[in-house]
């Protein structure tokens, strides 16, 4: 090399995380990211990947629910555009995909769900006939028969979105 630099080996070059790029997502490829660079001393870069599930504006059960965030990840991870990828073990589909491997999984942060809701309501202060958003039809379930079996008058609504867009 004319320049006098060190050319750059596989080992120096940076780690390519693939990840989707809402901010739940980013923060927690963010810090698989430093877990990774920590132990390899290698950097990691954020490879943002814009999924279906992320563009489609259908409710999930009508687009596959499981696999619709993750699908444009395994394809980059097969492509060799990214090195590894993070993504919820809750989207992955159960069936392992031929040449790739679940590799690891995080420490898991607390896992209750959570309710946002106009002027800090718990659920059971919401008023009669309140509508409660949520993509998840495991969630509909739960919050319905809770409501049922509690004297509560809710109305469940599919919602889209990731956690910023939905709050």
């Amino acid at each position: 090399m004319t320049d006098n630099s060190t050319p750059v080996t596989g080992a120096d070059k940076p780690l390519r995380l693939g990840t989707r790029r809402s901010k739940l997502a980013m923060a927690q490829s963010g810090m698989v990211a430093d877990a990774v660079s920590e132990v390899t001393g290698r950097a990691v870069e954020l490879v943002e990947v814009t999924t279906y599930g992320d563009i489609s504006r259908e409710h999930l059960a009508q687009i596959g629910g499981t696999g619709v965030f993750v699908a444009a990840l395994r394809d980059a991870l097969l492509r060799g555009e990214v090195d590894f990828a993070v993504h919820s073990l809750k989207d992955l589909p159960t069936a392992q995909p031929e040449g790739l491997v679940l590799a690891a999984v995080p420490v898991r942060e607390d896992p209750r769900d959570v309710l946002v809701a106009r002027d800090g309501l718990t659920f059971e202060q919401l008023p009669s006939g309140a509508r409660i958003g949520t993509g998840s039809p495991r969630r509909m379930a739960q919050l319905n028969a809770y409501a049922r079996n509690h004297g509560l008058d809710i109305e469940t609504v599919p919602i889209r979105g990731n956690v910023d867009t939905r709050i």
